[in-house]
């Protein structure tokens, strides 16, 4: 099939451009050979001739930045990685087939065969399958040369689709897989590329094809990123100025595509506006969530674990950690952590502190589930392709328990929480994400979680978080009283030492506090008999036995004991919780 690899493209690389002024300011002459690695493993799978069939998903409409300019991934390939080829044969929805090269060739097999070529997408497979038939009558009597042909199907998901059905789709499905499997498409020099945005919405009877070799295209790289900042630097040099630093550029905004990089510096340039170095964070976080609209935000908070009251082990387990992860010493870092404990107990919060300290993003999923058949695996695999991007960062899943899915979710939901389960549990096992990815659970009913997603390896740690008991109650409506300018004395706390609950959550604890701030200042008493007033009244908006049920499943699920106040110790080993 002769040499695809793309030798003659010449990629932009930051590092060629470091002596740039050398040559006047002109970076355009400084070239190097570089591409990503998806490129290098298409090459060398086209070559090696293993593989007739391809599947590109993933950033399949991103540019690249190659020769002084942004060329798109779907171009690229027509262009360089597939030059060789003599014929090629593009088709999407919209415009039907299209002879992107080889005219002349097809005018051989039949003069008229450009006048109408097929729009519909059965009619245009059983074309291209023709022509190939035809090229390989060729060679079985050995007549003339065989041109290298190759057809690339845009949108493979939308013509066959996960749950397609019926006659059209089953024919359809069985010509495209025909391509990789039967002589004498396989005997010709002939391969055939089907590209989809994601993997899940293509109907397994071709991905899971034993000749089909699946490629994902990632997002950029720092590198890749780097090159194109290089490119969008030499057109907007009032918005990119020449003293930016784009290597520390390139890394804050890592996890987005080189479109929008592209359109968030249009739009800069078009304000007259600067990139400024403290821009890059905010830049980073504007474009990740243009880039999955709805599906991740960002955790961002001033508070940090100084502002998160008790529980002195857990922050000293995570500030350990931290400390780990800044010196690079990932070997005893956890994959992921389960937070679990009774509701309004703060796990939420205690993460809002996490973010505020750690010094990486951490990204909370958001509803990716849809109604849409298909739907919610696709967002979860952007969002996965976002995560895998960004670097280092922590996913954060609140309410684990209803989010992640289970293994056997019966036949109410279609097999849904099945695959979005085997999804998580697939990327949380992959032990490269060590120090890169990690994972933060929380949930109030952690034995509602698939027991494999909470396995080490998954999840490392299991911490409870627990309402104050005893002493501990007095101490946290002390310290939220602070916060509403409410100054309670030791001496005011023990007289009221007979009011306090049992057991008292951080949101019940804040609520307590917020109803004696409204009665001090409506009625203006003394704080200390505002709080007197509120615990009086004070009925838990959760049962007694809810309450101990969840710290008893919470306790049940650490990992070391040490995160248990004493006094709560006992509850370890206080029977079986009833679910």
């Amino acid at each position: 099939m002769g040499n695809l690899a793309p030798s003659k493209v010449r990629w932009d690389h930051p590092s060629d451009y470091r002596h740039a002024a050398s040559y006047g300011g002109d970076v355009s002459r400084v070239r190097a050979n570089m591409s990503p690695d998806w490129v290098a493993e298409l090459s060398l799978a086209i070559q090696s001739r293993a593989c007739r069939q391809f599947v590109l998903f993933g950033n399949v409409h991103d540019q690249l930045a190659i020769d002084g300019r942004f060329v798109g991934v779907g171009r690229f390939i027509q262009d360089e990685m597939l030059r060789s080829m003599e014929v090629i044969f593009s088709y999407d929805l919209g415009n039907g087939l299209t002879v992107e090269r080889g005219e002349k060739r097809l005018a051989q097999w039949v003069p008229s065969a450009m006048r109408a070529l097929p729009h519909q997408p059965l009619e245009a497979v059983r074309f291209v399958s023709r022509y190939l038939r035809y090229l390989g009558n060729l060679v079985a009597v050995g007549r003339g040369e065989i041109p290298q042909a190759a057809v690339m199907i845009r949108g493979i998901d939308q013509l066959l689709p996960v749950h397609g059905a019926g006659f059209e789709h089953s024919s359809l499905a069985y010509l495209v897989r025909e391509w990789g499997l039967a002589v004498p498409f396989t005997e010709l020099p002939f391969v055939s590329l089907l590209i989809a945005d994601n993997l899940t919405e293509i109907d397994p009877l071709i991905i899971f094809s034993p000749q089909v070799k699946v490629l994902r295209i990632p997002l950029p790289s720092a590198e890749e990123l780097q090159a194109a900042l290089l490119l969008l630097q030499r057109q907007h040099p009032q918005t990119i100025l020449p003293s930016t630093n784009l290597g520390t550029l390139a890394a804050a905004v890592g996890g987005v595509s080189v479109n929008t990089l592209r359109q968030i510096t249009k739009l800069r340039a078009h304000g007259r506006q600067t990139l400024q170095p403290e821009d890059f964070a905010s830049l980073k976080e504007e474009m990740v969530e243009r880039d999955a609209p709805g599906l991740i935000e960002f955790l961002e908070s001033t508070r940090t674990l100084e502002d998160y009251h008790g529980q002195d082990a857990v922050k000293q387990w995570f500030r350990q950690d931290i400390a780990l992860w800044r010196l690079n010493d990932l070997r005893a870092l956890p994959m992921g952590y389960l937070l679990s404990g009774p509701i309004g107990t703060g796990k939420t919060y205690l993460v809002e502190c996490l973010a505020g300290e750690v010094g990486v993003p951490i990204i909370k999923l958001k509803n990716f589930r849809d109604k849409w058949i298909g739907s919610s695996e696709a967002n979860l695999e952007k969002v996965f392709r976002l995560i895998r991007a960004l670097g280092r960062c922590i996913v954060f899943i609140d309410e684990a328990d209803q989010t992640l899915g289970r293994r056997d979710a019966g036949v109410g939901d279609s097999g849904l929480s099945g695959r979005l389960y085997s999804m998580v549990a697939q990327e949380m096992s992959d032990t490269s994400n060590r120090g890169k990815v990690m994972w933060v659970f929380a949930s109030s009913r952690p034995d509602l979680i698939e027991a494999d997603l909470k396995r080490p390896g998954r999840i490392d740690v299991k911490i409870p978080i627990l309402p104050a008991s005893h002493h501990g109650v007095g101490a946290l409506i002390a310290a939220l009283a602070q916060r509403y300018g409410l100054q309670v004395s030791e001496p005011d706390l023990r007289g009221l030492e007979s009011l306090l609950p049992e057991l008292l959550t951080a949101g019940a604890a804040e609520a307590l506090v917020v109803k004696a701030y409204r009665v001090a200042r409506t009625q203006d008493v003394h704080p200390a008999e505002a709080l007197k007033r509120s615990l009086e009244g004070y009925q838990s908006a959760v049962p007694q036995e809810v309450l101990e049920q969840q710290i008893r499943l919470a306790i049940r699920e650490t990992t070391d004991l040490t995160f248990v106040p004493e006094e709560l110790r006992h509850l370890a080993a206080d029977g079986s919780a009833q679910t």
